[in-house]
């Protein structure tokens, strides 16, 4: 009788090996979506309240990572899975009146824009140099947003979360576009310098002997993606001692008055002529310390925009006690007033009213925030809320308007107009020696509104070479100097003023000057590169055929 050996149990190893490496795949596959998503993410958080500007280079590394080589509709996919991200959190403040409906609806509609961009990258990042094509797209992507539907919403724009930093004086050389585009080209670039990076070391490792040293450096690619990293960062540090911030026509003592809102307790008409009142009585402050002595008298004073929605032109009772501030401060006032024009169409506007003469010099907003001060297609938007109904029907202004007030030239960029490139520029153009930006904020409470709507005036000083003034109903009142930096500053939902001597400026930057040239050109890059995309991937199918 022979011996048998006892039967082998099977091994599990084949099946172990076969569940990870499913695992492995699903891991791979889903990485450019858990990228996009993260890169979204990192850009919302880069943005005030936070000031981290160097995150969004770390952002759009990660996103051009996710939709590189991609096929067209993943890029679409993962540009909207960005954008939402981004997006989303970023304009949460616009449902803090009207509820989440229109937030999530504006977020959307945004995003869908930003998958367009996402798109063009992917198509666009098989070229070589892809990084500064891709660059070009997500310009191209941000003017168009800056342009439609509805007149646009720039709101979000790369630029528009650098308030400081070293890619900021890039706004002095070419605006918001050369600043944005130098945050996304130094992102892209190191996006494909580690794409690069792992492409050169898997060759080394299986053809070759291992790369050591300096010897990357051989490979063009790798050159290329590391100057696209590293030019943006340089330029921002060659430009920065270069930025504008002298007292090129003497000083001018400004005020600027925050009366407060009521936050409860009082109808819509008391609490009109609340506001109204709370800004005489910071004004009359001041004048008792100017006539005490305690402060230096200051050559003219801000108020908000709505620090009287009672129309003074009608209301003879706001025309005295705007009178009334005027003339016990001694200085004309910039009033933000509501107001019904010649032609019977309300105005969102700003009039000069001298101590002696009375209203003078008015300037009407020009780029006003539709579903807020005015209802596009009123009666379709209406079928899907009835709050459409509490838009208003403002028209707009049709020029830019610089006061002269007591010698010193006031350019006025009206609240949400900050966002806009032409607006702002205009009336620098027009001879504004300081801007003036007055908001009123208290609609959205204590949202990150108020501090991402205050970046966008630090980067405009910097841009145009200006001091600008920030008056605000609730907070955050500012005096910005011409690099950007926040030289005072209020809380929030606070009565307070503030006085500053403030430089006034009349060069132009070459941003100024340049116009919107800067942007046409970012923007004819990036078709450009759609374009020979376009030319290679035919040239291709031909070669195929």
């Amino acid at each position: 009788m022979t011996a048998t050996a006892p039967p082998v149990a099977p091994s599990d190893e084949p099946a172990e090996q076969s569940a990870l490496s499913r695992v492995r795949s699903h891991l791979r596959r889903s990485a450019p979506l858990a990228f996009a998503v993260i890169a979204g993410l990192l850009l919302y958080v880069s943005f005030p309240p936070r000031e981290l500007p160097w995150l969004a280079p770390i952002s759009f590394a990660l996103f051009g990572v996710a939709v590189y080589g991609r096929r067209l509709r993943a890029g679409f996919g993962l540009g909207l899975a960005f954008g939402l991200a981004y997006l989303v959190p970023l304009l949460s403040w616009t449902g803090v009146d009207v509820g989440p409906l229109p937030w999530l609806a504006l977020a959307a509609a945004e995003a869908l824009l930003v998958s367009l961009a996402g798109m063009g990258i992917a198509y666009v990042s098989r070229l070589p140099l892809w990084p500064l094509w891709a660059g070009g797209v997500w310009i191209a992507s941000e003017a168009l947003r800056a342009r439609a539907p509805f007149n646009g919403f720039p709101w979000g724009k790369v630029a528009f979360g650098q308030p400081s930093g070293v890619f900021l004086p890039l706004a002095s050389l070419g605006g918001t576009p050369l600043l944005g585009f130098g945050v996304v080209l130094c992102g892209f670039g190191l996006a494909s310098l580690a794409l690069r990076f792992r492409k050169v070391r898997r060759a080394s490792s299986e053809d070759a002997p291992p790369l050591k040293g300096l010897s990357f450096l051989k490979d063009k690619g790798m050159v290329a993606a590391a100057v696209f990293t590293v030019a943006p960062i340089v330029a921002g540090a060659v430009a920065m001692p270069f930025v504008a911030t002298s007292a090129e026509a003497g000083t001018a003592r400004v005020a600027l008055i925050q009366g407060n809102v009521p936050r409860m307790g009082l109808d819509f008409n008391a609490q009109r002529r609340a506001v109204l009142d709370y800004h005489v009585r910071e004004t009359m402050k001041l004048a008792a310390k100017i006539k005490s002595g305690q402060v230096k008298r200051p050559d003219l004073v801000l108020w908000p925009e709505n620090s009287s929605d009672i129309d003074p032109y009608v209301n003879q009772d706001a025309y005295d006690e705007i009178t009334k501030a005027a003339q016990a401060v001694g200085v004309p006032i910039s009033v933000g007033a509501v107001v019904t024009a010649q032609d019977g169409t309300p105005r969102n506007r700003l009039i000069q009213w001298d101590p002696k003469t009375g209203p003078g010099a008015v300037y009407d907003k020009r780029h006003l925030q539709p579903f807020g001060e005015y209802m596009p297609y009123r009666s379709f938007f209406r079928i899907f809320s009835k709050d459409v109904d509490r838009a208003g029907e403002f028209v707009p202004g049709k020029k830019p308007v610089v006061f002269d007030m007591a010698g010193t030239k006031i350019g006025n960029v009206t609240c949400y107009e900050a966002a806009f490139d032409d607006t702002v520029r205009d009336q620098v153009r027009e001879g504004a020696q300081i801007l003036s930006v007055p908001s009123n904020n208290a609609t959205f409470e204590r949202s990150q509104m108020t501090y991402q709507q205050l970046a966008m005036d630090r980067v405009r000083a910097v841009e145009h070479g200006r001091a600008v003034m920030v008056p605000v109903t609730s907070g955050v009142s500012a005096v910005i100097r011409a690099d950007g930096t926040i030289a005072q500053q209020t809380g929030m939902f606070e009565p307070a003023t503030l006085l500053a001597d403030v430089p006034k400026r009349t060069s132009q930057t070459l941003a100024t000057r340049a116009g919107v040239w800067p942007e046409a050109l970012l923007v004819a890059i990036g078709v450009g590169g759609l374009g020979w995309a376009v030319v290679r991937a035919r040239a291709g199918r031909r070669a195929d055929a």
